[in-house]
């Protein structure tokens, strides 16, 4: 199999999996609501965030929007690079660690640029797909769903400790889904295999 169908095996495949988890939990789950499956230490948690990956923020519609067309921009950027790279037949490892973020950005813009158009809100109930009055919100201003969540410690702070003495502290915090792991995971594969993977890379 040739570098180029492995990285469109690799994008299908996390697109595929990303948006039928995505829409399973906007259909099955309310906003807030939690299904255990490690115990206290791992679970579903139905969150969502107008912003970047794992519920970071960008202010208001303005900055929403803006950071909808940045995604837009940066995906095509990507798109360019990794048709680029294909075609210079360069390391398969760096292949598809761009595989994995560009497909990682696209499926978060397809949150971003849609579920608003096509969800109802997921407050009181769970969300209804293509709903008779219409989606929650505008094209490029829906919400990016987020459900993966291992606060794997979660404890305090000894009194004693300076600044944050007594304070709850959890690791790890931060609710993700499986297109922010895919660019995650080919961001640090490239930085812990850069010399290998630029290795003759022209």
């Amino acid at each position: 199999m040739s570098a180029g169908k492995k990285s469109i095996l690799l994008i299908a495949l996390i697109l595929i999996v990303d948006q039928i988890i995505k829409i399973w939990v906007k259909t099955h789950m309310v906003m807030g609501e939690e299904i255990h499956l490690f115990g206290n230490r791992g679970m579903l948690h139905f969150v969502e965030n107008n912003g970047m990956a794992f519920g970071m923020e960008m202010g208001g519609r303005p900055g929403k929007l803006i950071l909808s067309v940045f995604r837009i921009i940066a995906i095509f950027a990507i798109g360019w690079f990794l048709n680029s790279i294909i075609k210079k037949n360069v390391n398969l490892g760096l292949i598809l660690a761009v595989s994995a973020i560009f497909a990682g950005a696209i499926g978060n813009i397809i949150d971003s640029s849609l579920y608003g158009m096509i969800f109802s809100e997921s407050y009181l109930q769970p969300a209804v797909l293509f709903p008779p009055g219409g989606g929650y919100s505008s094209f490029l201003h829906g919400k990016v769903v987020d459900m993966f969540y291992f606060p794997v410690i979660n404890t305090h702070w000894p009194d004693w400790f300076p600044l944050w003495g007594g304070e709850s502290f959890i690791f790890f915090r931060p609710v993700f889904n499986i297109a922010d792991s895919s660019i995650t995971c080919g961001v640090i594969s490239i930085i812990l295999f850069q010399k290998k993977m630029f290795k003759n890379f022209n």
